[in-house]
């Protein structure tokens, strides 16, 4: 299936708009008729420029407010749409999107508005021309795709059609069921949008949160179901209205929405219900199974304080690269890399970030199919010059520019260590403080990255989304969107804020954009490791009294379970039967910081979340605390 965008979905100029959406890979592109009116030059110049991308012009749009109006409004809204057919004339495309009407003065009934477009469809075929109708989910007379149906086919005219927008369909919840009834030759055009579900207008959505297919919580794929079983083989074009993307690259926006065409039609091919029998055009998602390894950019002085900062959470030197100046760090099944070497990408990424990760690597289930859908989804690979006898080691680009890495367990990736590293004999079992894996990482993104990366993880990846939630920051609201592979195999969490003051508003500026900024270790017996931190002269994040008096009374808890919270800096959180239990350190170098937990299951489901409710205590006592002065400030 062919694809297209709307110019009206994403920033910049015209020009700009038309090239990100070439670069992006897509057929066409509806003209949105204000991105023309504020074009400087002429019609013809737009069809030349759409035409020398590439691109086909889809639609000229919107046209409002035009059937059932009385006189003298309804001779001038003709008026109107014979100038509209000027300009599609010489823009060279052949479709005009008229959306149902809003206007106060606009009269009802399915028969007037079919003879209006009848009467319009006969003016446009004289041109060679045709119209599209749309219901509005807010207009005045006609809001349901069904009505819009009907209208169309009183119409009964050649060069008139019905155009569906699966944002007026789902938003007013009428059932995509209804659109199998359709027949396919009498749909002029498919619009995509998704969105959150979210209880406020739906014209105010529409016009703010829209966003592309998988970034929000629309069921696309039941609405693409119900249109494969009508035999509409044309266009689908994604119109997306939304701050965000208004404020934000052209490119990254058409890549984005390019993405989400090609995810849907993926969800689409395998699910259960696929009328046109469509065959998938890369390799299923493969399942995250654990993260193989976190590596850590830093210099030469950075490396020798981050060694004993990790010493101080019970890591022990494991191995040393055979020819670069990178150290192996373990703990149970939790592998650090401290990469100091002057010459790579880590090199590059220090430079720019000062110390950080700089790269995740992640064990999958399926290492090339991860890198076909990569390429299919327009989501960079990286690589660079190896040594001899190293493994290459597949990559794409991660978030801020970092790396992600594939492994697999079994095969040539199956074991990096030994055949890069000069492995120690040492175990490093009698310095353990009962960590055993990497529980979750979180990353620290501005808002429209966040929609970015929450469609890549899930669209490259067996990742699925939980809810949203709002945290309180002293600085302002954080938004915080949490992924996880089955089973808890591996959890990312997504955190954003429009304010510079939040904790993650500041690692942005600090950072010098988007990255990791913790990660999550899981204990065995978190208070034993607490002991043992401090017992290596590392002090958890002090929190207030104040918030064991709330949870004491909150939860009922034990007295000396409260105690014991208290005296060792955990928080506390319970879900059902499973509790949750998270202290964190100081941060590093004011960049990045590291986090306990421990999931228990009380006879049943373990907790699942990330401790949502204690977040705005956390992050108050980390802007109390100032970081460890481990790094100047760069």
């Amino acid at each position: 299936m062919k694809t297209s965008i709307a110019t009206v979905s994403l920033s910049g100029d015209l020009e700009e708009k038309l090239s990100a959406i070439a670069a992006a890979g897509f057929d066409g592109v509806e003209i949105f008729e204000n991105d023309f009116l504020t074009f400087d030059g002429g019609p013809r110049d737009v069809g030349r420029m759409v035409s020398d991308l590439g691109l086909a012009c889809v639609a000229f749009q919107p046209f409002r407010d035009f059937e059932g109006l009385p006189e003298p409004e309804r001779a001038r809204a003709f008026a109107r749409a014979e100038r509209k057919f000027d300009v599609m004339e010489e823009l060279g495309t052949k479709l005009l999107l008229v959306c149902s009407n809003v206007s106060p003065v606009s009269l009802g009934g399915i028969d007037r508005a079919a003879a209006d477009l009848r009467e319009l469809g006969e003016r446009a075929a004289k041109r060679g021309l045709t119209i599209g109708y749309e219901a509005l989910a807010w207009g005045r007379h006609v809001s349901d795709h069904r009505d819009a149906w009907e209208i169309v086919r009183r119409a009964d005219h050649p060069n008139v059609g019905l155009i569906l927008d699966t944002y007026h369909t789902i938003a007013r919840g009428v059932p995509v069921e209804s659109i199998r009834s359709i027949p396919g030759d009498r749909i002029a055009l498919v619009q995509v949008a998704d969105a959150p579900k979210l209880d406020m207008d739906l014209l105010q959505l529409s016009r703010h949160f829209r966003c592309m297919p998988g970034q929000g919580d629309y069921p696309l794929v039941d609405f693409m179901q119900a249109l494969d079983a009508t035999g509409y083989d044309g266009m689908l074009s994604l119109e997306i209205f939304n701050d965000q993307f208004r404020a934000g690259s052209p490119r990254q926006t058409a890549a984005d929405g390019k993405r989400g065409l090609v995810f849907l039609m993926d969800q689409v091919a395998r699910s259960k219900t696929n009328p046109r029998g469509r065959k998938p055009a890369m390799p299923a998602r493969p399942a995250p199974l654990g993260v193989e390894f976190i590596e850590f950019a830093v210099d030469e002085d950075t490396a020798a304080q981050l060694r004993g900062f990790l010493g101080g959470l019970g890591f022990h030197k494991a191995g040393t690269h055979r020819s670069k100046a990178v150290e192996l760090w373990r703990q149970g099944a939790v592998n650090l890399v401290i990469n100091s070497d002057k010459e790579g990408f880590a090199h590059s990424s220090y430079i720019v970030h000062g110390p950080s990760v700089c790269a995740i690597g992640l064990r999958v289930s399926d290492v090339e199919g991860a890198m076909a859908r990569a390429r299919e989804l327009l989501v960079p690979s990286f690589t660079q010059a190896v040594g001899s006898g190293e493994l290459e080691i597949p990559a794409i680009r991660g978030v801020g520019g970092s790396l992600i890495h594939f492994v697999e367990p079994t095969g040539p990736l199956a074991d990096i260590w030994s055949v890069d590293f000069t492995l120690s004999d040492d175990t490093g079992g009698a310095g353990d403080i009962g960590l055993k894996r990497v529980d979750h990482i979180a990353q620290s993104m501005s808002y429209e990255e966040m929609l970015t990366w929450t469609l890549t993880y899930t669209a490259l990846l067996d990742f699925e989304k939980e809810a949203q939630v709002d945290i309180t920051d002293p600085g302002g609201l954080v938004r915080s969107q949490a992924l996880h592979a089955p089973g808890g195999a591996v959890r990312v969490v997504l955190n954003s804020s429009q304010s510079a003051k939040t904790q993650s508003g500041r690692f942005l500026s600090e950072f010098f954009g988007a990255g990791t900024q913790h990660v999550a270790f899981e204990s065995a017996d978190i208070f034993a490791t607490v002991r043992a931190m401090k017992a290596n002269g590392l002090e958890p994040l002090p929190i207030p009294d104040n918030y064991y008096d709330d949870i004491d009374v909150r939860f009922g808890l034990d007295p000396a379970l409260v105690a014991e919270l208290r005296d060792h800096d955990v928080l506390y959180d319970r879900d059902g039967d499973g509790e949750y239990f998270q202290t964190y350190t100081r941060t590093f170098a004011d960049r990045f910081f590291f986090e306990i937990v421990e999931r228990r299951a009380d006879g049943g489901r373990a907790y699942q979340g990330f401790g949502a409710a204690n977040a705005p205590v956390r992050l108050a006592a980390q802007a109390r605390s100032a970081p460890e002065p481990t790094v100047p400030r760069r």
